[in-house]
Parts: C-alpha cells; structure tokens; sequence
C-alpha cells in the first residue's frame, strides 16, 4: 500500500512539475513577444525625445532631453518646413473626422451583414456570403485607378466622401462578424424577441450588437487604425494640393520626403503625436475584448 502511494505521489509530482515548466515557458514567451511589440513604440518616443546629431550616433534606450525644442521646431519654427507641412490640428481633425466616420460604417454595416446571413434563410444566401468573400481576394490597389477617375466623373474629389463611403463595404469584417455570430449567438433569442413583438431591426439595434461587443470592439480597432493610417487612398482623392484637407499620414508623409532640411528628431516627435489617438482607442476599446476572451473561456 505504502508502495502505491509512493507510486502515486511521484507521479503527482511528476505532473505537477510539467504543468509549472509549461507555464514558465508560456510566461517567458509571452514576455518576450510583448517586448518585440513595444519595444518599437518605445524608441519611437524615445527618439522624439533625442536632437537629430544624437539619434545619427546610434541606438539608445535612455531619453534624451530635446523633446520640448522638436515639439518647438515642429509647430512654431518658421524656418523650417515643418510648421508649412506639417499642421497638427487640422491633420487630427481631418483624420478623426474621416477615420470615426468609416470605422462606423465599417463594423455597424458589417455586423448587419453578418447577421442577416446568420438569421435569415433565403435561396441565395451561402452563394451570397461566397460573393463577398471573394471581394477579399481584390487588392485595392488593382481597382484604384478606376476608382479615382470615377470619383472624378462624380466630382467627388478633393473631398471626404470617397473615404467615408466605401468602408460600408467591408469583407473581411463580415467573415469575421459572422464566425463570432455562429459560436456565441443563439438564433432562440431572435424567435423570442420576434414572439414579444420586437420588429427586425430593433432587434438587432438592441438585442445582437450588445451580444457582439467583443467583436465589435476588435474590428472597430482594426478598422479604426488601418484608416488613420491610410495614406494610399487620401493621397489619390485629396488632389487640390491644400493643406487644411490632408490627413496626418499625408502630411508625415510631406514631412520625411522634405529634402530641404532633415531633423531625425522633429521626424520622431511627428510620428509619436500622429500615434496617440490609436493608443488611446486601443485603451477605450480593450476592456471590450479582455471580456470576450473571459466570455469565451467559460464552459457551460
């Protein structure tokens, strides 16, 4: 009897033992993929903080102390083509304005896409949803020439519009949507809320968006970044040449094709501002998703 429990025992610990290592490994993982992910934005706002001579000797981790002078030369130095190019305020208003806007469209569209094919049963609804897959297949870049120029018939450019509108049109979104909608959205609530008088689109309005919260918020980020960060589609529309209309990637974009003067720390401290407004979305939307993945991870 002893003699099994020895046995026991050990193989007890035996297990345990691979569960810790397992874990140590996980921790250890994890800890160096969250480095190689930060650790850019980190000397990123490290380099806004050093002068131009310092970041031409090399790579450093400590902060340097020229912050406040590239912040000066970017907004107020007149010499220099940054204040011409590169004009903070209207670039975040007309980013915010245009990013907002399609992020919107993009994951509420979307989501009503998905969840017309999720509930609905009509003829051809799987050639429907094989249709928009597809779509995801297009690059942009091969339907961009006619695009424009369609634009142009429409004299839609130098304008918003061809921005904002396209982005109901979203795919990948609606795959997404969709997978999230078959794993965790009973269609026994729809019948229940049609049985208590609910009309259609109320019942997705109030009932199948506060279930897709975690995708909602997943894709609203990833939307909400890959259009401020769009800088192919607004350099083609926006063709007037004003600086007022340009988003901030445009006027970055201006700042580092400047060969006049180059100031690798101004540069820096231009990208670092032009990234606040994503790391701040990320912030506002990510309790969104650390609840999905509790969601999920919970067994009936």
């Amino acid at each position: 009897m002893s003699k099994m429990n020895s046995v026991y025992g050990q193989g007890k610990d035996n297990y345990m033992f691979k569960i810790r290592l397992k874990s140590t490994i996980l921790v250890i993982w994890f800890i160096i993929l969250t480095i190689i992910c930060l650790l850019p934005i980190y000397i990123l706002v490290i380099n806004a903080t050093r002068s131009s001579d310092d970041i031409a000797l090399g790579f450093s981790l400590t902060p340097g102390n020229s912050f406040i002078k590239n912040v000066k030369t970017m907004l107020f130095d007149d010499e220099k083509p940054y204040k011409s190019a590169f004009k903070p305020f209207y670039g975040y208003r007309n980013s915010l304005i245009i990013t907002c806007s399609a992020a919107f469209l993009t994951v509420f569209f979307s989501a009503m896409t998905a969840y017309g094919i999720h509930v609905y049963d009509f003829k051809l609804k799987e050639i429907s949803y094989t249709f928009i897959l597809l779509i995801m297949m297009v690059p942009t870049q091969v339907t961009s020439a006619g695009f424009v120029q369609f634009m142009i018939k429409m004299k839609l450019h130098d304008t918003y519009w061809p921005l904002i509108i396209p982005a109901i049109a979203a795919p990948a979104v609606v795959f997404f949507m969709r997978s999230y909608m078959k794993s965790s959205f009973p269609l026994e609530i729809v019948e229940a809320a049609r049985i208590d008088g609910s009309n259609e689109f109320r019942t997705f309005v109030t009932i199948a968006i506060p279930m897709m919260k975690p995708a909602i918020a997943v894709q609203a980020i990833f939307a909400f970044v890959a259009t401020w960060n769009n800088y192919y589609t607004p350099s083609m529309i926006l063709l007037g040449g004003d600086k007022h209309k340009q988003t901030l990637p445009m006027m970055i974009q201006a700042v580092n094709a400047s060969d006049k003067v180059y100031d690798y720390g101004v540069n820096y401290t231009c990208i670092a501002f032009s990234i606040i407004p994503i790391i701040i979305a990320y912030i506002a939307l990510s309790r969104f998703i650390i609840a999905g993945v509790a969601l999920g991870g919970v067994k009936e």
